[in-house]
């Protein structure tokens, strides 16, 4: 099914918006920017969900474009339009815009349980000992029936301790984080194959009930408070880095899905910021905390 289309009249001069987070193509935009800029088209937004255990989501429809960030199971996709086995159309918990292939998209189904190991098996019984029907990523949702060991679902059963009720709030989100250690690093990644830096951010900010954007510099303006670089660190501050994000363990290290390592790992402040000195004359650009 193809998204319907609208034309509307722009009133006053066409704005400059971000193209991660505002759906504008040369030929179609997204209705709700009706107005603020001009495009031949407007498309109301489809809305879909993640199908699949995880879906790149792509700055073009091809299968070697740049991935820019990752779709879970059960997380919805506004599509806006249809071709070639793409669907292009933004991410709902975040606003990013890129493409997802059409076949891992479905109608959206309630969800009410999230998965919060690493990856989670999908046995075909309620006995570890049965076949693996699939494997889902950290983040996946799903709607379940808890029962002594298990969540049952309409695919399989999830062991209890790979997964929680949507309504968990976690503590502590160095504590999500951490859940995580080894998991490898990978650019655009959530989840599943791999995460990146500010995906780990984003995932551990989710868990404790804090919505944050998707890229470093969203997530520099959009999160916390202001530290001044006189005031000691503590658990959970953020450290931006160009181009970079990690969460502090304590007052001295830093956890942090990072490409140097390749993983997800825990080391300190300091071997971080000797290793960025040679190219940048300010590794730290700034250090916030979620007081709320």
């Amino acid at each position: 099914m193809q998204p319907p289309t609208e034309r509307f009249r722009l009133d006053g001069p066409t704005r400059a918006l971000d193209p991660r987070v505002h759906a504008v193509r040369r030929d179609i935009a997204d209705i709700a920017l009706a107005g603020l800029l001009f495009a031949p088209h407007y498309a109301q937004p489809l809305p879909r969900a993640c199908a699949a255990a995880s879906a790149m989501l792509r700055t073009a429809p091809a299968e070697d474009a740049e991935a820019v960030s990752q779709l879970l199971r059960g997380e919805r996709f506004d599509v806006l339009d249809i071709a070639g086995g793409w669907a292009w159309g933004y991410c709902v918990h975040d606003d990013y815009v890129g493409y997802v292939p059409t076949d891992s998209l479905s109608e959206p189904a309630p969800a009410d349980h999230i998965v919060t190991a690493p990856s989670a098996l999908l046995f075909s019984r309620p006995d570890i000992k049965s076949p693996v029907r699939a494997v889902w990523p950290v983040g996946a949702r799903f709607a379940g029936i808890a029962s002594d060991a298990f969540v049952e679902t309409e695919q399989g059963f999830i062991h209890q301790r790979h997964a929680a009720p949507l309504t968990t709030i976690a503590a502590d989100p160095v504590t999500v984080a951490e859940s995580l250690l080894g998991l490898p690093y990978l650019w655009g990644g959530r989840g599943g194959d791999g995460i990146d830096c500010s995906g780990l951010v984003q995932q551990a900010l989710a868990r404790t009930g804090h919505a944050a954007p998707r890229d470093t510099d969203q997530q520099r303006s959009a999160i916390g408070e202001e530290i001044a670089e006189d005031a000691p660190l503590r658990r959970g501050d953020l450290i931006f880095f160009p181009g970079h994000v990690g969460l502090m363990v304590d007052g001295t290290r830093l956890i942090h899905a990072n490409a140097h390592w390749m993983a997800v790992t825990v080391e300190p402040l300091a071997d971080v910021v000797t290793r960025l000195l040679p190219n940048h004359d300010r590794p730290i650009l700034a250090r916030r905390r979620i007081t709320s």
